[in-house]
């Protein structure tokens, strides 16, 4: 019998990129498809962007890895430059987003064990998604993804998104509870954006509590909601912050930041890394956030994602199929009343990339912070055009 020699894992399109430019990508057949995913929110300034290409190349003619038993300038550098921008106080450098969720676990669990809390508890949202580690699969909120995997890890309660009163619920029945763990914006659960002082109260509710704020932001950092971090938007500070993905545009790397006691809670040998923060990683993420902060790229994402957004409210506003268009920047999902996996293929014959999530329902659009006008104005036509054919919108108007 015949066998794969990859796991079974994903359910990969029939496709194999070649190369990519900007907010393209070429396949091996020579075919041209416009990248309105970004490898999920991860390759924010577009493929083969010179300041990144330059970073690696210099990098890895000096030196790719060193263990963290010494000191890394790169990972200093870095670590100064994430401190500044969002107000944290320190950093710890890991290979992902799972690996930073697990380190704000971690650190919060020892937080609560500091306070004389033996069961140490973390309020995480329903249709959340904080990684595929058995800890941060347990933080996540869905049901789906957990099955199989059992016995979960314990220490998390369970809420609503966007329901302060149910946090507020757990406070009064809940001694051990010692963090909230959140996503400013859902990415995987369907682009759900909460109402605009729900962080506000969370923030409030730990304070009143001495809890710890944590804030996912492995896909809403990195200025793809507008600001550098969804938080900034605002005004408040969390304790503990997280992010990953458009941090290495595209090179795996992910930073858990803390300030506050929140930033003396880990200490020499209660957690640590072979990989995270080697001088490869570190130099790449550089120079995405100088590139972000030069080209002003924050500001982008608003203007982009506005132009977009608005687009496909002209274009499908009236429509019966489309229960709803939200986007924070440059996180965008088209909500249909009914399923709609298959626009993911349909969409790539049409040279679009694009992903469906939130059960098969919403479109989830993540372009690159760096798209033209011109190629957002193709997307959402091309887009448009593919959901009225899908839903039957197009024949409806025709008869």
């Amino acid at each position: 019998m015949a066998t794969q020699p990859l796991m079974n894992v994903f359910n990969r399109l029939s496709v194999a990129f070649d190369h990519g430019e900007g907010a393209w990508l070429y396949d091996t057949d020579g075919n041209k498809y416009l990248d309105a995913l970004c490898g999920i929110a991860v390759t924010g300034l577009g493929h083969a962007h010179p300041a990144i290409t330059r970073a690696i190349s210099e990098q890895a003619a000096k030196l790719i890895h060193c263990s963290n038993i010494y000191t890394i300038p790169q990972q200093t550098e870095l670590a100064a430059k994430l401190t500044r921008i969002s107000g944290m106080e320190n950093a710890f450098f890991a290979n992902s987003g799972a690996e930073a969720n697990e380190a704000a676990i971690k650190l919060a669990r020892r937080y609560g064990h500091n306070r004389g809390i033996d069961n140490p508890a973390i309020i995480v949202m329903d249709q959340s998604f904080h990684g595929r580690t058995l800890a941060t699969l347990s933080a996540t909120g869905n049901r789906a993804t957990q099955q199989g995997f059992e016995p979960l890890v314990s220490g998390f309660v369970r809420v609503p998104y966007d329901d302060v009163e149910a946090v507020r619920q757990v406070a009064r029945n809940n001694p051990n509870v010692v963090a909230v763990l959140v996503e400013p914006v859902q990415g995987e659960g369907g682009i759900h954006i909460p109402a605009p002082d729900y962080l506000n109260q969370l923030r409030d509710i730990c304070d009143q509590h001495q809890w710890l704020l944590m804030l996912d932001e492995v896909q809403t950092g990195n200025g793809r909601t507008g600001t550098y971090f969804c938080f900034q938007q605002n005004g408040i500070l969390p304790d503990v912050v997280t992010t990953a993905k458009g941090l290495g545009n595209g090179f795996p790397i992910g930073v858990c930041l803390a300030q506050g006691i929140a930033a003396e809670v880990l200490t020499p040998g209660t957690h640590g890394t072979t990989y995270g923060g080697n001088p490869l990683a570190c130099a790449t993420g550089i120079a995405v956030v100088d590139t972000i902060e030069q080209d002003n790229l924050c500001a982008r994402a608003t203007e982009l994602g506005e132009r977009i957004v608005n687009g496909f409210r002209a274009q499908l506003g009236h429509s019966r199929h489309v229960k709803e268009i939200r986007n924070k920047g440059l996180m965008i999902g088209i909500e249909l009343t009914e399923a709609g996996s298959e626009l993911v293929v349909l969409a790539k014959v049409k040279g679009i990339l694009l992903n469906v999530t939130g059960g098969g329902k919403v479109v989830r659009l993540l372009p690159p912070l760096i798209m033209s006008d011109s190629e957002a104005d193709l997307l959402v036509s091309t887009v448009s055009q593919l959901i009225k054919v899908y839903t039957g919108e197009e024949r409806d108007s025709a008869e």
